[in-house]
């Protein structure tokens, strides 16, 4: 009987303990569902939080402290002189690059005008009149022509070859040096601009060492404003100076060509005025 109520005491407990555990499993099934029904909720929280944080920053503007605004605004009376001197220099170089362009264009057009017209004309003075009033091939020609009438009085005892000769060789002077105006401004900016940089940049660098000695240290921030405003003086006066003196060989060259054009218009003008003159050549 003793067996027999121990082996129904081991059942007993053996039964007791499975019901516990089955009374556990059911308590812990709700919290497990109650966990997967709050998990989900995180993901769109964060989903939620996450655009708002990824949003880009409006991009602030950074003002350039070293520009040439900043040199203009902090530079005195001398620098703003400098710059005003440079830029004067450069707006007076692209002009006259740009005019005496334009009159080299033009004297080569009427020396092909010439060719085409004065030639074929009856006489120099129909050949003259076939050429506009501002030409420098009808201005030669009158000249010439100026010459034949007036080979009188005084003037007759020179030879007629060497009145006329001389008469010509006055008005292709005068062309000449109607195309060479302006030129001696080219070549004095392209001599002098580098220079009037240099001072300023000199001027520059003087006040960045003053101010440095007043603040009583040598940092970056101290010395690359002040000296970098500086160096943009030598910047600027070479790029005034370098269109200059291109443009001062440029135009010599094209002159050149162009004096060539006149001068063989006044040898064959000479030629012709001593052949058709009714005064006899003197020997």
């Amino acid at each position: 009987m003793i067996r027999c109520f121990r082996g129904r005491s081991a059942v007993a407990l053996l039964g007791a303990f499975a019901l516990a555990l089955l009374m556990a499993g059911m308590a812990l099934t709700p919290s497990v569902g109650h966990a997967q029904a709050v998990v989900p909720s995180e993901p769109a929280a964060s989903a939620a939080v996450v655009p708002a944080a990824a949003a880009p920053a409006p991009a602030a503007v950074v003002e350039n402290p070293y520009g040439l605004e900043s040199l203009w605004r902090t530079s005195d009376g001398v620098a703003k002189a400098v710059l005003l001197i440079l830029v004067v220099m450069s707006m007076g170089s692209w002009y006259i690059i740009v005019v005496k362009f334009i009159e080299q264009a033009r004297l080569n057009r009427q020396a092909k005008l010439a060719a085409k017209s004065f030639w074929s004309a009856g006489s120099v003075r129909q050949g003259a009149d076939t050429l506009e009033p501002t030409s420098p091939f009808r201005f030669i020609a009158e000249a010439g022509l100026e010459a034949t009438k007036k080979h009188g009085g005084l003037f007759e005892h020179v030879d007629l070859n060497s009145w006329v000769t001389m008469s010509i060789q006055r008005a292709m002077e005068r062309v000449q040096s109607r195309l060479q105006d302006g030129l001696a401004f080219l070549a004095t900016v392209g001599s002098t601009a580098p220079f009037v940089g240099l001072f300023g940049t000199v001027w520059g660098i003087y006040h960045a060492l003053t101010a440095i000695g007043v603040a009583g240290q040598a940092s970056i921030d101290k010395v690359a404003g002040p000296v970098g405003e500086a160096l943009i003086m030598t910047a600027i006066g070479l790029a005034v100076a370098v269109p200059a003196v291109l443009g001062y060989n440029w135009l010599v060259r094209r002159n050149k060509g162009s004096m060539e054009e006149v001068r063989a218009f006044g040898n064959d003008l000479h030629s012709v005025l001593l052949a058709t003159s009714r005064a006899p050549t003197k020997a």
